[in-house]
């Protein structure tokens, strides 16, 4: 039977350890970090340093780190590779302008001859793999990611993961795959090719594989409130048959474990809250419920695992068609 590898894509205050875990508990084939700062990293910055905790139940895992100078990110590297990754992932693709604005990120787009610099100086720092997330190009005119990947390819990196817009586009618009599968079907590229963007139902996923080539997907912002979303994906494309969560129920237990573990991996209960509020504002969970706004606005400003618990269990009794209170 063909595999068909899911990745889980580095997200900043997301893909920290407790998602991670959860995620890999549904079938995710490979987790990355949150980004890191190579500068942060060099300076022993505690909050930063922290992000390289990862433990064997999540392997394979990558770190991924950012950076606008060969020489911290060599060094950078250097010091992730003393955490044990399995992968050490160069971030050529973040479109904020934290990082963008400043050199890094995607903002290194404009700037190929330093990609490859970095890239270079990175891969002949370290023994552990090196592996580059990127995107088609600055912006319209500049997509230049097909001669891009080759001269990375040349660097000695592993493999190399494209989403499918520009750094301009941001996260509007639709993920372009086109030219990833251009990538992909170079005769001169022999390292994998993974595809990212816009894969959010199994059938998209199913469509990458086959109509780009791509050697894996990674998912990122459609798995936030959904970590089953590699189970759910992983079925159809394994046995071309749906699988569903089985009840709300379930899926709020889901929501409520991601609560416990982020409140354990922060160390406070209100910030651990606080840090799992995307997941419930975006979860499939809720939408479409009727009249749930006032009941989406109380569960966004809880405060204590009792208060979100609480309103969650009201939820199930109230929309659930399998639940009697």
């Amino acid at each position: 039977m063909t595999h068909y590898p899911l990745y889980l894509a580095p997200m900043e205050d997301v893909t920290d350890p407790a998602f991670r875990l959860l995620c890999k508990s549904f079938g995710a084939d490979r987790v990355y970090t949150e980004f890191v700062n190579a500068d942060a990293l060099v300076r022993s910055v505690s909050r930063t340093m922290r992000k390289l905790t990862i433990s064997d139940a999540e392997r394979p895992v990558g770190i991924q780190i950012y950076g606008r100078e060969p020489e911290s990110m060599a060094e950078a590297a250097k010091i992730v590779e003393e955490a044990q990754p399995d992968y050490i992932d160069i971030n050529f693709g973040c479109p904020v302008r934290k990082v963008a604005g400043k050199g890094a990120g995607a903002g290194l787009l404009q700037y190929p001859d330093r990609m490859i610099a970095i890239t270079k100086a990175v891969v002949n720092a370290v023994h552990t793999p090196v592996t580059v997330k990127t995107r088609l190009g600055w912006n319209e005119e500049q997509k230049n990611i097909v001669c891009l990947a080759e001269a990375l390819q040349d660097c000695g990196i592993l493999a190399i993961t494209i989403h499918g817009r520009t750094r301009s586009q941001m996260y509007s618009g639709e993920a372009d795959w086109t030219l990833i599968g251009k990538v992909k079907n170079n005769p001169r590229m022999h390292i994998p090719v993974i595809g990212n963007g816009d894969v959010t139902t199994p059938e998209r996923a199913r469509e990458c594989f086959e109509r780009y080539g791509v050697d894996a997907i990674m998912i990122g912002r459609a798995s936030f409130g959904r970590p089953w979303i590699f189970r759910e994906i992983g079925a159809f494309l394994d046995t071309g048959e749906h699988w569903s969560p089985p009840s709300m129920q379930w899926q709020v237990d889901i929501l409520k474990q991601h609560v416990l573990r982020s409140i354990e991996w922060i160390g406070d209960e209100r910030k651990g809250i606080v840090h799992s509020r995307r997941h419930f504002a975006a979860s499939p969970v809720f939408k479409g419920l009727p009249d749930f706004r006032p009941t989406r606005i109380a569960l966004l400003r809880a405060e204590t695992r009792d208060e979100v618990f609480t309103i969650m269990d009201d939820i199930v009794c109230r929309y659930s068609a399998t639940n009697l209170c």
